[in-house]
C-alpha cells in the first residue's frame, strides 16, 4: 500500500503562481511513477503532469504545458506541481497517484493508488 497525502492548494488570481506537494508513505516510492490530475464538478478526472520514477521523463497535457512543473524528490517520498502563469479554467480538485509500473502514464487506469485531492482556485 502507499498512501498519498497532498497540500499546497488554495486561492490564488490569474497570473499567480501555486506549489502542490505530494507526500508518500507505505511501500518503496522511488519505484512508482506519480502523476497529478484534476477534476471539477461534473466532469471526468483528466490527466495534468507525470513523472517516470527516476524522475529523468516527464509528459504534461497539451492544457498546462509550459506553465506547470512536475518533480519529485525520491529521498523526501514526495511530488510536486509548480504552476504558474494560472488561469481561472485551471480552477479543480488536483489528485497525486502512483503507478506501480514505473514508467510516465496519462490514464487514470493507469494509476494504483490516489490522494485525497486538494482543491485549487484561480480568481479572475
Amino acid at each position: 500500500q502507499v498512501q498519498l497525502v497532498e497540500s499546497g492548494g488554495g486561492l490564488v488570481q490569474a497570473g499567480g503562481s501555486l506549489r502542490l506537494s505530494c507526500a508518500a508513505s507505505g511501500r518503496t516510492f522511488s519505484g512508482y511513477a506519480m502523476g497529478w490530475f484534476r477534476q471539477v464538478p461534473g466532469k471526468e478526472r483528466e490527466f495534468v503532469a507525470t513523472i517516470s520514477w527516476s524522475g529523468y521523463s516527464t509528459y504534461y497535457a497539451d492544457s498546462v504545458k509550459g506553465r506547470f512543473t512536475i518533480s519529485r524528490d525520491n529521498t523526501k517520498n514526495t511530488v510536486y506541481l509548480q504552476m504558474n502563469s494560472l488561469k481561472p479554467e485551471d480552477t479543480a480538485v488536483y489528485y497525486c497517484a502512483a503507478d506501480r509500473g514505473g514508467d510516465i502514464a496519462t490514464f487514470v487506469e493507469d494509476y494504483n493508488y490516489w490522494g485525497q485531492g486538494t482543491q485549487v482556485t484561480v480568481s479572475s
